[in-house]
C-alpha cells in the first residue's frame, strides 16, 4: 500500500516505514505529523485517485530530525568590470518517517 502526498509544494510517493526529506515542518523530533493532502492511494492493486484530493484519507508520520541541505553557491561575475558577487545558501529540511496510511 502506498500513497502520494503533497507538502511544501512538492509531491512524494510514500509507504509505511519510509523515511522522506521534506521542506521544514514545525515540531520537535519525535512529534507526530499528519499529512491530509493525499492525492492518490493504491491498496491491493486497486488505485483511487482524488479530484484533486482524497476525502477521509490521511498519512501519519513522525519527525525524525531537522537538517540542512548541501551548500549551493551563486557566483556572478561581470567581465572587465572588476565586479563579482559570491553567495551561499543551505536549505532547511525535515526528515520524516511515515508510520501509517489511514484510509
Amino acid at each position: 500500500m502506498f500513497a502520494v502526498i503533497k507538502t511544501g509544494g512538492k509531491q512524494y510517493r510514500v509507504a509505511a516505514n519510509d523515511v522522506i526529506t521534506v521542506a521544514t515542518l514545525a515540531g520537535e523530533p519525535g512529534t507526530a505529523v499528519t499529512f491530509d493532502q493525499v492525492l492518490m492511494v493504491t491498496n491491493d492493486g486497486k488505485t483511487q485517485v482524488g479530484a484533486p484530493l482524497m476525502q477521509g484519507v490521511t498519512v501519519a508520520g513522525e519527525v525524525v530530525e531537522h537538517t540542512r541541505g548541501e551548500k549551493v553557491i551563486s557566483f556572478k561575475k561581470r567581465r572587465r568590470q572588476n565586479s563579482r558577487r559570491k553567495r551561499g545558501h543551505r536549505q532547511d529540511y525535515t526528515v520524516v518517517r511515515i508510520t501509517e496510511i489511514r484510509a
